[in-house]
């Protein structure tokens, strides 16, 4: 396992948290507030500013998911060859390219050249912080005991607080009649400062060292990999699922206020969710239950959540089904997601968790490229059936969840081997 200068204490968030650690998460909340600043209104402004059909704003935004999910495979086998510091800062460059070429874009082609460099630009960016967050989560619970899904929770919350800004960002350019380009502009300009961040803080590292050729370890660690693949099926339902916050829900906001204005504030919600809840639930579930609970637990609160939505009477101003979804999937999403990626390092080799961190992504991309297009074409049927259909998706990967071992629960209090970081 690498290792990493250490210093300072525990504690219950970033600032107990190694240096490196707190620069990958600090990493984590810029590059989510430049990313959600415009990604929420993307499906009203290829719908309503450039005039697109429903099913194909729901191909767009399954091709823009599917270039940043689909491809973490290559952004994740880059950085177990050449390190992460020039994938990260790769990815930052063509994240600015493409947000600048989406400000202008005016036709479908163009808005999908466009998108697709921005999903890239991710699928390069984010293996590289995810993976070397894991590992070192991984070397933190081996040396103080304490479980690795309290960091990932950490990191996880990290990136909400910054989804939580992003929209309101992009929010208060609307509103001041900035529209939708300079929303992407001020996107690029946060990537901007994440570069240059990161150019002169990110350390060099050697490539790892390759003990074994690629076309041999890449059949046998990933697609042979049994226990992973199911992993990676589980976690495909979840990201179905929670891309419906940027197709079905703006559909439900609209057809409840007459307008999608009120997204910025839902969004906000779940960020602001995230933040708080996070952690404690994080600390109390890896004590309480194993991970292959929190992942069938968390899928089934995120069912509930689509299967609420006809049900829920409409509250003031028509928000309360939407709001009930957004709260359900939340804290879903807060249970199941530390769990499963907390379950990777335990699934392959560490000189290979690039690449399986990517994998993991990389068969969720495909399946949200599948899933938003079949959504799009459901978007105009009636309530029930719509959310019935997306219902059955998490619960369909609760069940597979049940074919996966039940991996192990963190060490209880007291059992620490030190609270030196």
């Amino acid at each position: 396992m690498t290792a990493y200068p250490e210093s300072g204490r525990a504690g219950s968030g970033a600032s107990g948290l190694k240096p490196y650690l707190r620069l990958l998460t600090t990493t984590q909340f810029a590059f989510n507030t430049g990313f959600y600043a415009v990604l929420p209104y993307l499906a009203a402004h290829l719908g309503d500013g450039l005039g697109m059909a429903g099913w194909l704003v729901g191909l767009v935004l399954g091709l823009r998911t599917f270039s940043q999910q689909g491809l973490f495979v290559v952004g994740g086998a880059l950085t177990d060859r050449y390190g992460p510091r020039p994938v990260v800062l790769s990815g930052c460059v063509l994240r600015i390219a493409g947000f600048c070429w989406l400000a202008q874009a005016g036709s479908t082609p163009t808005v999908i050249g466009a998108v697709l460099l921005i999903g890239f630009a991710a699928a390069l960016f984010s293996p590289a912080v995810e993976s070397e967050t894991a590992r070192a989560a991984v070397a933190y619970e081996a040396k103080t005991g304490k479980p690795r899904a309290q960091v990932l929770a950490v990191f996880s919350a990290a990136g909400q607080a910054g989804a939580f800004l992003g929209p309101l960002l992009g929010s208060l350019l609307l509103l001041l009649g900035g529209g939708f380009r300079t929303a992407c502009l001020a996107g690029a300009v946060v990537f901007v400062g994440v570069l240059a961040g990161h150019a002169r803080l990110m350390p060099r590292r050697p490539p790892r060292v390759r003990t074994t050729r690629a076309g041999a370890v890449l059949p046998r660690e990933v697609f042979a990999n049994r226990p992973f693949l199911v992993l990676c099926l589980v976690y495909s339902t979840y990201l179905v699922s929670y891309n419906q916050l940027y197709l079905a829900l703006p559909v439900e906001v609209e057809r409840a206020t007459g307008s999608q204005s009120a997204l910025g504030g839902l969004f906000a919600l779940s960020s602001l969710l995230v933040v708080a809840a996070q952690l404690p639930l994080t600390r109390w579930s890896a004590r309480r239950i194993a991970p292959r609970t929190a992942l069938v637990v968390g899928l089934a609160v995120v069912a509930a959540g689509f299967a609420a939505v006809p049900l829920a009477p409409d509250g003031p101003a028509g928000l309360l089904p939407g709001a009930v979804l957004v709260v359900l999937l939340t804290l879903g999403q807060m249970l199941l997601v530390p769990a499963a990626r907390g379950l990777v390092p335990d699934l392959v080799d560490d000189h290979r968790l690039g690449l399986a961190t990517g994998a993991l992504s990389s068969v969720s991309g495909l399946a949200v490229l599948v899933g938003s297009a079949a959504t799009g074409t459901l978007l105009d049927t009636p309530g029930p059936v719509l959310w019935t259909v997306l219902a059955a998706v998490p619960l369909a990967g609760a069940a597979l969840a049940l074919t996966l071992s039940a991996g192990r629960r963190a060490p209880k209090p007291g059992s620490t081997v030190t609270d030196e970081l």
